[in-house]
Parts: structure tokens; C-alpha cells; sequence
């Protein structure tokens, strides 16, 4: 093959700086996001120590044809060790065409606390915001929590969420953590059990550590009910409803606190279309996020909030374009296919830095004792396979959303069979 006599050597070294800055700030919060989760041991001995006078709390948990999983959310959501006479379970049927309404009827006369919300056939299905905002017109609580409906929690999470509420008066929202329940189903939701585990240790508990800041997922989060209401509930507009009420959230002036030892078990797309479908919906979202919030986030008091936040929110686009670079520089270094004036142990950069990404990796899952052999060559395939997707993924959301100009549609995540979440130890 002949070589291309192209000078692309400025380029590549940005592409070079832009590869290892996002390594290494990914370890650092990778770093503080271990030594978070450390110190979480003792934190959570100290709430175990206090007595708390627990607020009344209404769970919400929208449900849109969920009759494989709703059964088993509910039983979770029973064996709570919540005061039982300050909790209300609403279960929303989002007008489901399944058995998912007669499931929860039928709790519904089992137990007071479980309350089913209807959602006539016809006029649901449009979206989690709208039905979470028909479904808190019913919450009596004082503080609202969030489940999807294919969640198990622990039976101490949803009290050690409230409990930072209680303690804390300048956080606003708590959020816990979530592990992939059909992890071992297949290698898809083997790599999503990594990248959920890393992503949480770097980007909630690492941020968390570094900056006093995180972001609410979809499920096992608490807010009192009163900011809910004064910020007008959920944008009906956003795909991604959680990271739109985040940034709100921190314009009032409150904080976003996330705990490792509040958990919930969850399941992940089993099949590449239905991820894929998912991961498009997240990052469209996050795009209507940018364009709602881009003036306004630079001018932020806190600077260090706006970075975070501008940092996050691009995160999609840092991740396509420091995959896509550093697939250049691996071809440039295995087959010379580009000559560059400038010379440089381009093998040797690329080696290094798909090591390092290894490693913060493997040194994320440790925490959950996910470290094993098997899940180190899980690591490197991930590479090879998993990232790769995520270039198609942003680009065709992009397209979607600044070229096509596609409507926003809620597309439901399948679900499967249920799996039972391991008991705690």
C-alpha cells in the first residue's frame, strides 16, 4: 500500500492531548471515587448509629407494559424497612396494553400502601416525565422517590436516602446505586455491568468526592417533594428527564448527594438493537439537554458547577472523538497507512493509553469485587467491540437530532424474564 505523504502532525498531537487528558481525568475521578466509596463504610455506621424522625414518602414507579417485572418491584418495594405508616406506594399503569394494571390491582387489595394510578389505554405510553407528573398530583409524602419498574431495591436503601435528606439541609435530591441484575445473562449485559459500575465510581461517587457534585439517574433517588413542585415537576419535552431536573435543581441553589450503600438491582438490555434504541434515546436526551442549558450554564456562580456540568454533558461527544482518534492512531501505528513529518512513538502513546483505560477500568469494578480474570479480558474486548458501537450511536443521534430534526420519541426498553437480585450479605 502506498503511503499517504499527508503533514498530519498537528492533528495528532491534539488528538493525542485529547485522549490522555480524558484518560486522566477519568482516573482521577476514578481515585476519588474509590476513596468515596471507602469512606462510605463509615458513614453508613454513623447513620446506622442515629435515630431518624422519617418523613412521610410517596414512591412513584411509572409502569408501561411491565408484566414481567412489575410483580417482583413491588414485592421489593413491601419489604422496605421504611416506617410502614409513612409510606405510599404509587404504582402508575402507563396505559399498559399487558397484565401490568391487574398485577398491581391485585397488591393494590393486598396491601394500603400500594395505590394503583391508571392511565387509560390511548393516553399513555407518551413518555416517563408526563406520567411521573400525572403521577405526583397523587403523592401525599414529603419527599418523593423514584423507581423504574424493573427495580429490586435493598431493604435499607430507601431509608438511607431519606436519612441524607435529613441530614444534610442543603442537598436537595440523594441518589443510590444500581447494579445490572442480569449481568451473567449475556456478553452484552457482561459489558454493561462494567460500564455501569465504572461510570457510577467515576462520574457520580468520583465527582462526588472531587467536586460535591452528581447528577440523578432514572431510578433509586429521593427529593423533597416541595422542590419538585416549585420547579414544575419533569420537562415532558426531555428524553433524558433526569439529567434536565438535575441542572435545575442546582440553579436553585440545592445539591445532588449520591450514596454507594443505598442499592437497587436493575435489569439491561439482553439484545444490541434494544440497547442500542436505549442508548440513542440518552444521548438525543442529553443533546435537548445542551441546547435548553448551553447559555445559561457558563454564567453559573459557582464555576467549577458550570465546568462539571458543560463537562458532563459533552461527555458523549468527548468519548466519540477520543474512540475515533485513537483508532486513527492505532491504524497510523499498525500498518503506517500516514506519514507524519512529526516523529513520535505513536505505538507506544496508543499502547499506553489503552492500558491506562484498562486499568482505571479494573480498578473501578474492584470496589464491587468485579475484578476478576474473566471481566479483565471482558475489559479489552470491550474496547474493540462495545466502545466502537458508541461511534455509531452518537452519529446517528446526531444526525438524527441536528440534520433530520426527528421528533423526540419515548422508545420503552424491553424487559425480560425476571431474575432474582442476590440477597445482601
Amino acid at each position: 500500500m502506498t503511503v499517504l505523504e499527508v503533514d498530519l502532525s498537528f492533528l495528532f498531537v491534539i488528538a493525542v492531548i485529547l485522549i490522555w487528558f480524558t484518560i486522566a481525568y477519568q482516573f482521577i475521578l476514578t481515585v476519588f471515587g474509590y476513596i468515596n466509596c471507602v469512606r462510605s463504610f463509615r458513614e453508613r455506621r454513623e447513620v446506622d448509629q442515629r435515630t431518624f424522625d422519617y418523613p412521610s414518602c410517596s414512591v412513584l414507579i411509572p409502569a408501561h407494559n411491565e408484566e414481567k417485572v412489575i410483580g417482583a418491584t413491588i414485592e421489593s418495594m413491601l419489604q422496605l424497612d421504611y416506617p410502614k405508616d409513612k409510606l405510599q406506594i404509587i404504582v402508575i399503569n402507563d396505559g399498559s396494553s399487558d397484565r401490568t394494571k391487574e398485577i398491581i390491582r391485585r397488591y393494590a387489595s393486598l396491601d394500603a400502601r400500594v395505590q394503583l394510578f391508571d392511565i387509560p389505554k390511548g393516553e399513555g405510553g407518551k413518555g416517563k416525565s408526563r406520567t411521573l407528573n400525572l403521577g405526583i398530583k397523587q403523592a401525599k409524602g414529603e419527599v418523593v422517590a423514584v423507581y423504574d419498574a424493573d427495580n429490586t431495591p435493598e431493604k435499607d436503601s430507601l431509608r438511607y436516602l431519606v436519612a441524607q435528606l435529613l441530614m444534610h439541609e442543603e442537598l436537595g435530591a440523594v441518589i443510590g446505586k444500581f447494579r445490572t441484575v442480569n449481568k451473567d445473562a449475556t456478553l452484552l449485559t457482561r459489558f454493561i455491568n462494567i460500564e455501569t459500575l465504572s461510570f457510577q465510581l467515576m462520574l457520580q461517587a468520583g465527582r462526588w468526592q472531587m467536586h460535591g457534585i452528581s447528577t440523578l439517574p432514572g431510578t433509586n433517588l429521593v427529593m423533597w417533594n416541595h422542590i419538585i413542585q416549585k420547579l414544575g415537576g419533569w420537562d415532558e419535552e426531555a428524553l433524558t428527564e433526569d439529567s434536565e431536573l438535575s441542572i435545575r435543581i442546582y440553579e436553585e441553589g440545592y445539591k445532588i448527594k449520591f450514596i454507594p450503600y443505598a442499592m437497587t438491582y436493575e435489569q439491561e438490555p439482553q439484545q444490541w438493537g434494544v440497547w442500542i434504541k436505549q442508548r440513542m434515546r440518552w444521548v438525543r436526551g442529553n443533546n435537548y439537554v445542551i441546547k435548553k442549558f448551553w447559555k445559561e450554564i457558563p454564567h453559573f456562580k459557582n464555576k467549577r458547577l458550570a465546568f462539571d456540568l458543560l463537562y458532563t454533558l459533552s461527555l458523549y461527544y468527548i468519548f466519540f472523538v477520543a474512540v475515533v482518534f485513537s483508532d486513527l492512531l492505532f491504524i497510523i501505528s499498525l500498518f503506517h497507512v500516514v506519514a507524519i513529518s512529526l516523529p513520535g512513538p505513536y505505538t507506544f502513546v496508543w499502547v499506553t493509553s489503552l492500558i491506562l483505560f484498562i486499568f482505571e477500568i479494573f480498578l473501578s469494578i474492584s470496589y464491587d469485587d468485579e475484578d476478576t480474570l474473566k471481566n479483565l479480558v471482558i475489559i479489552v474486548l470491550m474496547y474493540f467491540s462495545y466502545c466502537q458501537l458508541w461511534i455509531y450511536v452518537v452519529i446517528k443521534s446526531a444526525y438524527q437530532d441536528y440534520i433530520k430534526k426527528g421528533k423526540h420519541i419515548w422508545d420503552k426498553t424491553v424487559r425480560f424474564d425476571t431474575v432474582t437480585a442476590p440477597q445482601k450479605k
